[in-house]
């Protein structure tokens, strides 16, 4: 018999769950898992009621509360957005309809979609999953295929067990070297994204390799993979390994062992191609914070702004030719589906513990990644340490990430974000966003100025 021909990791998982494919190379394909949100949970449960068609099988399906829901302490269903609480009633109401998982507002498991399907195993490698948000790719770290779809697909997927995928073309990002002191997942992220354009990826699915890759803990892999959808890239995937299968074993929906055989087949074999290789040495990454509006307006936290768009220039009001360390910021930002696991909060907490954030900064917020992730800290004491220097220990959830007409910083602020996204008001109207790893947000809060992490850290 003739040998298969060599796949990358993302063929391996599509080949395991076609279910057919057209000549064009479309290909329908089994979908292991859905993740609804209550920003767009209810409309499709709702049409999928209207239209008569129930939930194929409601164990596939999960519907978290995140988007809508304020990070006030003691918040329920109401919100400060306008029209916030119908969000959420109404998916409550169609989730328990439809009979599928609900993940509710006050749940002990609540927490961001892409923080929870890992945390609790729900998620797991070699999965084939959808959810209704562009950084669904952040579950790629696990080794899963992780698609951000639409609404529609989503129903489509429901209903049927399948959805229609077009081809994609392949990439490797290989990263090389041992990461300097100070230099994060995050700063990685950036660097590629400032390198090769936040267009870079596009028509691409990402698999990030390379030993400072393996290096990585997961979570860790996980802000990597998130950013990918920064990159413009379909989705991001990293192979599971020994730190992978560590990490998952135990949680309540993931098998105790993974010695089955299929786990080992989880790589891309040696052999195979992708349609674009990009190798990065990992030594040459320093800190890094953007300056204007698009992640790939990202410089070294100690470089020279470059000229960009005009637009970009007049809307940060960031001069091209001046260094970003000193800038006065208003605000600080550590949370999102990004930055806001466990061990990014400690690595934010040791460079503030003792420390008081400086009087200039009118808001500092902490909103920790799931309220299991939030109890946790709790438990090591963190939340004592980001109050005593002066931050606002929150509930978790994405509000504050996106602006949807409910909380926000003040206005006009100009923010240090360990977010993803630093669009024209993405934060809330006018708010210039500077994303940064939360190590970066936590020494720029202490000197009320953008600042390099590291020298709070020697």
């Amino acid at each position: 018999m003739t040998a298969p021909p060599p796949r990358t990791l993302s063929q391996k998982i599509r080949d395991t769950h076609l279910v057919g494919q057209n000549p064009g190379g479309a290909a329908l394909v089994a979908i292991d898992r859905v993740f609804l949100h209550e920003r767009t949970g209810a409309a499709a449960l709702k049409a999928m009621a209207a239209a008569g068609r129930p939930v194929r099988d409601p164990a596939r399906v999960f519907c978290v509360m995140d988007h809508i829901v304020d990070t006030r302490p003691g918040r329920g269903d109401r919100t400060l957005m306008p029209g916030g609480q119908d969000f959420i009633t109404e998916t409550r109401a169609a989730a328990r309809a439809a009979g599928i998982t609900l993940i509710d507002v006050t749940d002990r498991d609540q927490g961001i979609t892409h923080v929870i399907s890992t945390e609790l195993g729900i998620v797991l490698p070699g999965m084939n999953l959808i959810a209704p948000d562009s950084h669904t790719c952040t579950q790629g770290a696990v080794g899963a295929a992780a698609w951000g779809v639409g609404s529609s697909e989503a129903e489509h997927a429901m209903a049927t067990g399948v959805l229609r995928l077009e081809p994609a073309r392949t990439m490797r990002v290989t990263f090389a070297g041992t990461l300097a002191a100070g230099v994060t997942a995050k700063d990685m992220a950036l660097a590629l994204i400032a390198r090769h354009g936040a267009g870079g990826g596009a028509g691409h699915i990402v698999e990030f390799a390379g030993d400072t890759v393996r290096a990585l803990d997961m979570e860790a892999r996980m802000t990597l993979c998130n950013m990918a959808t920064e990159f413009a890239a379909v989705t991001a995937i990293i192979a599971p390994d020994e730190t992978t299968f560590a990490w998952l074993a135990g949680r309540r929906y993931a098998p105790a062992r993974f010695d089955d055989p299929y786990w080992a087949t989880l790589h891309s074999d040696a052999d195979a191609v992708f349609d674009r290789e990009i190798a990065i040495d990992a030594a040459t990454i320093a800190p890094m914070i953007t300056w204007g509006t698009s992640p790939e307006h990202a410089i070294a936290i100690d470089g020279i702004v470059p000229q960009g768009p005009v637009r970009a220039h007049d809307y940060s009001g960031v001069e091209p030719g001046r260094r970003l360390l000193g800038m006065p910021v208003d605000a600080a930002f550590i949370g999102s589906c990004t930055n806001a696991r466990l061990s990014d909060l400690r690595r934010a907490a040791a460079l503030l513990r003792g420390r008081r954030i400086a009087p200039s900064i009118r808001k500092a917020l902490v909103v920790p990644g799931s309220s299991a992730i939030k109890r946790a800290a709790e438990a090591e004491g963190l939340d004592r340490v980001f109050t005593a220097a002066g931050f606002e220990w929150r509930e978790s959830g994405c509000s504050l990430c996106f602006y949807a007409g409910g909380e926000g910083f003040p206005p006009g602020s100009r923010t240090i974000s360990s977010t993803n996204r630093n669009f024209e008001g993405r934060q809330g109207p006018g708010i210039r966003t500077h994303i940064a790893s939360p190590e970066t947000v936590a020494a720029s809060a202490v000197a009320g100025a953008i600042a390099d992490p590291r020298a709070l850290a020697v």
